[in-house]
């Protein structure tokens, strides 16, 4: 076996080190629910009675021997969500391939499941980080019946999966596989999306000409082909060893999906604690799997949510996690991928050129991943290092390509994409923050210039079309936290500051906001923590000061006195009209209890929980 790398193994201990109450009584309390054995053996038969009260009378007799398992499926279905619409036709899959097993499977519930791609910009956006936490609980609520023997979670974009994860953690002791639908086939290529956007943005194309380029780009079932939130999920659930080898980027509607979706089955059906092969949850997911998902994230160039997410997602298990591990990381790995927005090409390209296998071959070979690790496959990370193939009309794994099939999608540890991940940590008398500079200019990485103070992401795009930024500046866009409005991505910025910046100017962002997956070629400091709503120095900046953007040193500076700060007060946001419509009064409590953007966001504190929790008996 290789020899681990020496930060990746540093990382690791800190990480066990600070999580080691935390991690134990997560460990302790799951282990209390394992030693019960099936939950279906001690319910009242009342309870079992209305469990099964809608089923066969052969899957009753079944359910009441509680010899054979059955599983539990929480699906984020919608034929709205063209991720998720796919999803629709698995259960009935699940059910027909489990029952030749003399198994049973049951909708245990399903999630809401929300696009932020048609929320962009819009007042349903101040609802997208929140959803994630709405699903954690409702994934929670399906599972809560306690009759089921394993699950199998459904869903694909950019809170669903983080929420389910979050839910089924607390469920640890259940053996947990998810199951995606894969991307859409390739449409518009990302560059031409990218310039008609920008066209459009500088008023030389009109809004038909828009919608004809989104629609050829977002044009049929499956998830967006850019390496967003929703991909990078697909990436993470792979890596961390809860998919089936190969299940991240495998088209909807294929026979190698329907396969893939057969065998899920069988797999989550052979390993609950009824059979000899027993892999729960919580055995899955430690600190090494945390670890082999954020060095997944920086080797692929993913999605700078997940810099909110993965925190949120460890300290579900009980592992405390933060944006210091997340830099230290990035330092020593390798970018191996150029997917949009970090390059031309869509994951049906990458996957195409060797995808994950190849890529997580890659990396084990450089002692950059935990082998170790259980996964759902079996003992060892060296199962995800092979490829899913029909022959013979049955499913098989084979290897990947020795050689990537384009250099320039998928590179290699000696000829990477770039040295480092690409995320950089900033710090400076304005709090910290994040930056990814995979797809950003080295030229561009420092920027000094006066802010520009907006009070929104509409305030920003106004001036710009009224042709009043033709200059160098730094917008600056406070109160867009998770207290303040739910911190929803401000990708509407990208179209007019990527032309301020393709004129010529130096320009660059800094915000308590998001900017998704989708952050790309202009310098963005994101996720500013404390927030301004939260006494956060971002509050405190005025149009004029100037800001030094520096993402080679990792610093973020108001050069303004330290004093001159401090005897600032600080402004009233107008931001009372966005806690009304869309639903967004029903999310107040969500917003007095949400932690900062490094923390997690969370809603709810589960490291609390666990750290006061009484000891099991």
């Amino acid at each position: 076996m290789t020899k681990l790398n020496d930060t990746i193994a540093a990382v690791t201990d800190r990480i066990k080190g600070r999580s080691k109450e935390t991690r134990a009584a997560y460990v302790e309390q799951i282990q209390a629910a394992a030693a019960s054995g099936p939950h279906r053996t001690s319910v009242s038969c009342g309870n079992l009675a209305h469990a099964a009260a809608a089923c066969p009378a052969s899957e009753k007799s079944i359910l009441a021997k509680g010899v054979a398992p059955n599983i539990g499926i929480v699906t984020a279905y919608n034929d709205m969500l063209s991720a998720h619409q796919p999803l629709g036709t698995y259960p009935d899959i699940i059910k027909e391939t489990l029952s030749d097993l003399g198994a049973t499977a049951q909708i245990a519930g399903g999630v809401p499941a929300m696009c932020d791609g048609v929320t962009q910009g819009q007042p349903g956006m101040d609802l997208s980080l929140f959803s994630r936490d709405v699903i954690a609980m409702a994934t929670a609520v399906s599972l809560s019946h306690n009759v089921f023997d394993g699950a199998l979670m459904l869903g694909v974009c950019d809170k669903i999966v983080p929420g389910l994860f979050i839910g089924a953690a607390r469920f640890g002791h259940l053996p947990v596989i998810f199951m995606p639908a894969g991307p859409m086939q390739s449409g518009l290529s990302n560059d031409e999306k990218a310039r008609v956007r920008q066209l459009y943005a500088e008023g030389k194309v009109g809004r038909d000409d828009l919608l004809e380029a989104e629609s050829r780009s977002y044009h049929s079932p499956g998830t967006c082909t850019f390496y967003g939130t929703a991909n990078s999920n697909q990436m993470l659930m792979e890596i961390m060893g809860l998919h089936l080898p190969g299940s991240a980027f495998v088209n909807p509607g294929t026979p190698l999906r329907e396969k893939i979706v057969q065998e899920t089955a069988r797999q989550i059906a052979g390993i609950t604690a009824l059979g000899e092969a027993y892999t729960p949850f919580y055995e899955v997911i430690d600190e090494r799997a945390i670890v082999n998902a954020i060095v997944g994230l920086h080797a692929t160039g993913g999605s700078t949510n997940h810099t909110i997410h993965l925190v949120a997602m460890a300290k579900s298990v009980g592992i405390e996690t933060n944006w210091t591990d997340f830099c230290d990381l990035s330092k020593v790995t390798p970018l191996l991928c150029r997917i949009y927005p970090n390059g031309y090409a869509d994951v049906n390209h990458f996957h195409a050129a060797g995808g994950l296998a190849f890529l997580i071959r890659e990396l084990l070979g450089a002692g950059l991943l935990h082998e170790d690790v259980k996964t759902v496959f079996g003992e060892g990370l060296g199962h995800y290092a092979q490829e899913p193939v029909m022959q013979g009309g049955e499913l098989n794994w084979q290897l990947p390509p020795e050689i990537s099939g384009n250099a320039e999608i998928l590179g290699t540890i000696s000829e990477p994409a770039s040295p480092t991940g690409g995320l950089v940590l900033l710090n400076g008398n304005l709090g910290r923050s994040v930056i990814k500079v995979s797809a950003v200019k080295p030229e561009r990485q420092v920027i000094e210039a006066p802010a520009i103070v907006f009070s929104s992401q509409q305030a920003l795009i106004g001036a710009f079309e009224a042709g009043e930024l033709e200059r160098d500046f730094i917008a600056v866009v406070p109160f867009q936290g998770p207290k303040a409005i739910g911190m929803p991505e401000l990708h509407k910025l990208t179209p007019p500051l990527s032309v301020l910046q393709n004129k010529g100017y130096k320009v660059a962002l800094v915000t308590d906001g998001r900017m998704s997956g989708a952050s790309g070629t202009v310098p963005a400091a994101i996720h500013m923590t404390p927030e301004a709503l939260d006494g956060g120095a971002i509050g405190l900046i005025r149009t004029g000061d100037v800001i030094r953007l520096d993402a080679v040193t990792g610093t973020l500076e108001a050069m303004v006195e330290q004093a001159e700060l401090d005897s600032r007060a600080r402004p009233e946001p107008s931001i009372f009209e966005e806690h009304w419509g869309t639903g967004r009064e029903l999310f107040a409590g969500m917003r007095s209890l949400v932690t900062g953007a490094e923390q997690g966001a969370m809603s709810f504190s589960l490291s609390e929980y666990t750290r006061h929790m009484e000891p099991a008996e």
